[in-house]
């Protein structure tokens, strides 16, 4: 099962902004993810298509299944 960490993000321009993370580390501890979401804000690292990362909006795990199959 694959889990992203996905960090939501409301632009500049009103839009939304994701930032995904593979395989993060649980239990996830949220005072720590906003932290770093503000962190990323303030760096201006970011830059979308609809603006730079401007606020915080939420965080969630996204947990996936994938079966691959061989097919000859």
């Amino acid at each position: 099962m694959a889990k992203t960490l996905e960090l939501q993000f409301g632009t500049e321009f009103g839009k939304s902004a994701n930032v995904t993370i593979d395989n993060p580390k649980e239990p996830i501890d949220e005072a720590a993810v906003k932290s770093a979401m503000e962190q990323i804000i303030a760096a201006d690292i970011f830059s979308t298509a609809s603006g730079n990362l401007a606020v915080v909006k939420g965080a969630r795990v996204v947990e996936r299944n994938v079966t691959d199959y061989e097919i000859n």
